[in-house]
């Protein structure tokens, strides 16, 4: 298949072939017949990437703050290199799509092959989309209509948050594309609709649409139109459509109105409102999200949980198919907001249109290309060896992720390792990593990555939920297995794992390694040195500033991240057992609970372990701190000693003879030692993790969860 990405760090915008999304639970595959350019938000985000990085953060001031606190907690170069990561990494466009279902994922109803859909899929010629985005498609509504269904959701999103009832008097701020959508649903509703634009052309659309105009770019005070309009009594409700960092529409909105008027915020403005414009009024202020309910709730979106129709009326779907039947009645026009075609293939030069003409409404891309062509699941992106080593580890990569990309592929490129397979389940970012790190291919085909007798080595950087399934698999197909925390979720999992380790096809071949990267950092590997000159038990202290998730993040969820002992703190249980040297004797978590009326706190705990040899250990897992505080602080205490590892940039001593400081230059958490270390216990068949450790480690770190889940429930019960 083919998409269009935008590269944040200097604008360019790509056609790029990658490797065919395969549908997962709950979703269609699309093959796409029509997508719409949003004029306003694509031309925003491609205006950003040809910004200078000044320009970008002066567009997002909230983001310096928190470059600023990471300059001053990891250091520099740590931080320039995690920004220019970040930037660098393109992002598909588009959210207007019109398509023909190609292959239905399991759990998929209400649809079937051939039906025609509109989604939010991106400008692609084959898109993977929940079905909860989809809507069929009336015959009554050519694809061309159909295009700009997603785009005039958003208008009725915000018409249903304004409430109008029949005759009342609308402003609509901003005639562009969603603008003169909304006007039109408005006037279909029975409202008296004022167009404010600075645009003669949009207006002169407007007018056709049935409502009255002013153009605030010829002199016209739209205050004065608005108050005019409304006959003296200020305009009921206003809708601002606009793109603008001016603060001057919601301003406007605010002196048209009357008292108790309301104003919806659909498009992108200023917000620094004036108190007295609201207050003498009681103005009502809200911002419309989207396209409706369900939107960035990943519940609907993406495990396909509907609400029900008695409680929420209209969801994002059900505005989808509003919009598609006011098409099919033809209610709605969109055929006058087409301004420009292009063939889909020519995507650059349409976005090249776009930020040289301030004009543009409608720009249709169209997909002629024979479907057959873009069915590939497997794409080289660069020539296989022409003599390739036997004895070479040649990996296989499942996830292309911003830790797996940034961290992980950059390791195995510096312990020289061929990069054979990458797999994402997109396909795009698999061709992205993978041409610039030097794999030869990319895939969406994790199966027949498995079977493929080249590959010795799978790295598995994909979603926590995945990991026990593809450990399984790839120990079972022979191979050795470097998978990033957590190993696993459940205690069946790691039971299905251990069974897949005893039943290896060659029990003499094969490794399998968990990132536990930190027992590999320098500062640890040198307090692990000076602590085993110590032949008594030690007490540890690790401190973990780890800062807010929001609750929703998939990291969170039980179910998919294994929530953030399971996922995160797994790395801290993994050290101390490092440090201690012996078996954990007794593990015990405590999770923040309800206090003064607050909600149970599943990321903020302390867990206590207890070592065979007497050894004591405490984590501090803290999700309530601040982002200007350290992230991470080890402590060992021993025979009147300590030492004291700070953000893996420095280690220091306290009364320890021979020993002060150990600093670095920039941060080490030894990602690219524990690769390196990998790859030689590949060669020579001993684990750098005992496997006892790493089966343990993982059992202690679930019976931790249970834990802090029995103690949450007993709280909440």
């Amino acid at each position: 298949m083919k998409q269009v990405l935008q590269d944040l760090s200097n604008g360019q915008t790509t056609v790029v072939e990658a490797p065919t999304p395969l549908p997962g639970r709950g979703q269609l595959l699309l093959q796409t017949t029509r997508t719409l350019i949003s004029a306003g938000t694509e031309r925003m985000l491609v205006d950003f990437g040809r910004a200078s990085y000044l320009d970008k953060a002066r567009q997002q001031p909230e983001k310096v703050k928190q470059v600023l606190d990471k300059v001053r907690t990891d250091g520099l170069l740590t931080t320039v290199e995690a920004v220019r990561s970040k930037l660098g990494q393109p992002i598909p466009l588009g959210y207007c799509h019109v398509g023909v279902v190609h292959a239905l994922g399991a759990g998929v109803d209400g649809f079937q092959l051939g039906d025609r859909v509109v989604s939010n899929g991106p400008h692609a010629d084959m898109a993977v989309v929940p079905k909860n985005l989809c809507a069929r498609i009336p015959d009554a509504v050519s694809d061309d209509q159909a295009a700009f269904v997603v785009l005039s959701s958003i208008g009725l999103q915000g018409i249903r948050l304004a409430q109008p009832t029949l005759g009342e008097s609308v402003a609509v701020i901003g005639a562009g594309l969603i603008g003169l959508m909304t006007i039109q649903l408005l006037v279909a509703q029975g409202c008296r609709v004022l167009a404010i634009d600075l645009d003669d052309s949009k207006l002169a659309l407007a007018r056709g649409f049935g409502a009255e105009t002013c153009n605030a770019g010829s002199g016209e005070d739209p205050v004065a139109a608005g108050l005019a309009f409304s006959r003296g009594q200020g305009m009921d409700a206003v809708l601002i459509t606009a793109s603008t960092s001016s603060n001057e529409p919601v301003t406007q909105a605010a002196r048209m109105s009357r008292k108790r008027g309301r104003i919806v915020l659909v498009g992108v403005t200023g917000l620094e409102l004036n108190r007295a414009d609201f207050y003498n009024k009681e103005l009502s202020f809200q911002v419309s999200c989207s396209y409706g309910p369900g939107r960035y709730d990943p519940i609907y979106e993406q495990q396909g949980h509907d609400y029900p129709l008695p409680f929420v009326r209209w969801t994002e779907q059900r505005n989808f198919e509003a919009v598609l039947d006011l098409m099919a009645s033809s209610r709605l026009q969109v055929e006058p907001l087409i301004s420009h075609r292009f063939a889909f293939e020519d995507a650059p030069a349409a976005y090249a249109a776009l930020t040289t003409d301030r004009t543009v409404l409608g720009m249709l891309l169209d997909y002629a290309s024979d479907p057959a062509t873009r069915l590939r699941t497997r794409i080289q992106v660069a020539p296989s060896p022409a003599s390739p080593r036997e004895d070479a580890p040649v990996v296989g990569f499942v996830g292309a992720g911003n830790y797996g990309a940034r961290v992980l592929i950059p390791a195995f490129v510096a312990a020289q390792a061929r990069l054979h397979t990458i797999c994402s389940s997109g396909g795009v970012s698999a061709v992205v990593h993978g041409r610039k790190s030097g794999f030869e291919v990319a895939s969406t085909d994790v199966q027949a990555m498995l079977d493929n007798p080249e590959i010795n080595i799978v790295v598995i950087a994909s979603r926590h939920d995945s990991h026990a399934k593809l450990v399984t698999r790839a120990l079972q197909a022979g191979k050795s297995v470097f998978v990033e925390k957590p190993l696993c979720l459940t205690l069946s999992e790691l039971d299905d794992i251990e069974d897949a380790l005893q039943s290896r096809p060659d029990a003499s071949r094969g490794v399998l390694m968990v990132g536990f990267n930190r027992r590999f950092s320098p500062h640890v590997v040198k307090l692990k040195s000076l602590l085993d000159t110590v032949h008594e038990p030690k007490s540890f202290v690790v401190t973990v500033n780890a800062g807010r998730i929001p609750a929703d993040h998939w990291t969170q969820d039980p179910e998919v991240g294994g929530g953030r002992l399971i996922g995160e703190a797994c790395h801290f249980i993994d050290l101390l057992r490092f440090l201690a040297g012996h078996p954990i004797a007794a593990i015990r978590a405590t999770g923040m609970g309800v206090r003064a009326g607050k909600a149970i706190t599943r990321d903020t705990f302390t867990i206590t372990l207890e070592f065979e040899d007497g050894s004591l250990g405490t984590i501090n897992y803290l999700a309530n701190g601040s982002a200007a505080y350290p992230k991470e602080r080890i402590e060992a205490f021993a025979a009147g000693r300590v030492l004291q590892i700070d953000n893996f940039r420095s280690l220091k001593g306290y009364g320890w003879p021979g020993f002060g400081t150990m600093r670095s230059w920039r941060q080490d958490k030894g990602q690219n030692a524990c690769v390196a270390s990998f790859l030689t216990s590949w060669r020579n068949g001993q684990a750098p993790i005992p496997q006892d450790q790493v089966l343990e480690v993982a059992r202690k770190t679930i019976e931790a969860a249970g834990q802090i889940q029995a103690g949450g429930d007993a709280q909440l019960g």
